[in-house]
């Protein structure tokens, strides 16, 4: 796991169509070994849990919402972590580039302040998603010890942000191979053997995540490379800060209102009952694992502009968006072709109830074919982030995803209460918000505005000379 500067990949020189899918594959890969110790955890959950077997998936999958609220927000941040320490590297600004570093690990400690919240708030907010009497003690119970890992899982994600802005992905990538697979033999254990349910995954989550984090610290003090950690230098700097959350914070709430309008629709289906909970709770954890492959691009999109951005190869910049919306529409729609048409056998895995498998299939098939959408906007949004804009993106997100989905929760639903029309709202809130974002490029055109910018500035000091 030795890592040197010769394994970083060069994002201001040589060809952009190689070295995008070097970054983006450990990136999604990455991702989805995230979400494979979920599915997994589904699946064990699922066929070991006895008579409460369904029961228990409705717990889990009655979580994912509120969880992933919190992961997006802040993982959101450790964006702005990637592209502050991109762009300074691109403009070799290594003073900067290592208060970053620092201020980001840091940052992770925010980790506890939601373990407060979230213990506090627990069953209110479950509450607040109509959760069923029967799902409450269990779908409770998984939250309160879930959120004991917050603190490693916040620190993984701002190390593995850290090592990706000069680079080198495939060490988080490492990292969190080894926890997957401790995650999954300690799943085996809780679960079948000492019959700890839901509690078991959600203590298998927590060791597993602060031994990735431990492991990406360890090599953050060991590196070779100019994002390397030293304990002395501990600090939050209020520059870097700044810079951090201005990208950073709208980005983690474009990713929040996701959640946000998850929770939303999530709180709908819980009204359907424990059966379409659990059908769409073993759909939406494969669901998961797709997105971040396709997101990886965007990811790459991002840090590859931030770069580019910064070492002011604006050109350059340009060609990554076309790049990544190339090779990740082939991505995106590879994926889609291969579970659209396998869908029902993957689900068999989670739940062998065919009607389970029936309801989930309904997802599956309004949702991936959505993700085309998805692909494109997200990639416009890494582009438009790595110029340090931020706030748009997240701005034509909320409106449009949770806009949408809040009206057709609260206006369309109520009429025609099944869970094909629930799914619909996915289709709609994406390919509306892949269209403005289309138009926010266009308008704030940054690789225009720049060279505009540069000419001005290259303009007025002629005159002064």
């Amino acid at each position: 796991m030795a890592d040197t500067v010769s394994k970083h990949i060069d994002m201001t020189t040589g060809s952009l169509w190689r070295n995008i899918p070097l970054f983006a594959f450990p990136v999604a890969a990455t991702s989805i070994l995230e979400q494979l110790s979920n599915l997994i955890a589904t699946v064990i959950i699922g066929n070991f849990s006895g008579d409460q077997g369904t029961l228990a998936m409705a717990a889990v999958g009655s979580n994912v919402p509120l969880t992933s609220l919190m992961l997006n927000l802040f993982i959101g941040m450790s964006l702005g972590s990637n592209v502050v320490i991109a762009n300074a590297i691109g403009r070799n600004d290594q003073n900067m580039v290592k208060r970053a570093v620092h201020t980001s690990i840091l940052m992770a400690l925010v980790g506890f302040v939601v373990i407060a919240l979230g213990e506090i708030f627990a069953e209110p907010m479950l509450a607040a998603l109509n959760v069923p009497a029967e799902t409450m003690p269990l779908a409770s119970l998984y939250l309160r010890v879930f959120l004991l890992s917050m603190p490693s899982i916040l620190l993984y994600n701002f190390e593995a942000a850290i090592f990706r802005s000069v680079g080198i992905t495939r060490m988080p990538l490492q990292a969190l191979a080894v926890s997957t697979v401790l995650n999954i033999g300690l799943d085996l254990i809780f679960v079948p053997v000492l019959h700890w349910g839901v509690a078991g995954v959600a203590i298998a989550t927590a060791i597993a995540y602060t031994v990735s984090a431990a492991t990406l610290f360890i090599r953050l003090l060991k590196t070779d490379s100019v994002v390397r950690v030293t304990p002395r230098d501990l600090a939050i700097d209020p520059v870097a800060l700044k810079r951090i959350v201005k990208i950073g914070l709208p980005a983690g709430i474009q990713s929040a209102v996701f959640a946000v309008a998850n929770i939303i629709i999530q709180s709908a289906i819980n009204s359907l009952g424990t059966e379409v909970m659990a059908a769409s709770s073993a759909a939406m954890s494969l669901e998961y694992v797709c997105y971040n492959l396709l997101n990886s691009f965007s990811q790459a999109c991002t840090t590859f502009v931030g770069q580019n951005h910064g070492a002011r190869q604006i050109d350059r910049c340009t060609k990554t968006l076309k790049a990544c919306l190339v090779e990740g529409g082939i991505v995106a729609l590879t994926t889609i072709i291969v579970i659209v048409g396998l869908g029902r056998e993957i689900l068999s895995l989670f739940n062998s109830d065919p009607n389970i498998v029936s309801i989930g299939y309904i997802r599956v098939c309004s949702i991936f074919p959505a993700y085309a959408f998805s692909m494109f906007y997200e990639n416009m949004s890494g582009y438009l982030r790595g110029f340090g804009i931020s706030l748009t993106p997240a701005l034509i997100t909320m409106i449009c995803v949770c806009g949408i989905r809040f009206y057709w929760v609260f206006c369309v639903f109520p009429h025609f209460r099944t869970f094909a029309n629930i799914m619909m709202v996915y289709p709609i809130s994406l390919g509306t918000t892949a269209f403005f974002m289309v138009v926010a490029v266009l308008l704030c055109h940054p690789a225009r505005t720049y060279r505009a910018t540069q000419a001005k500035a290259t303009a007025l000091s002629l005159i002064h000379i």
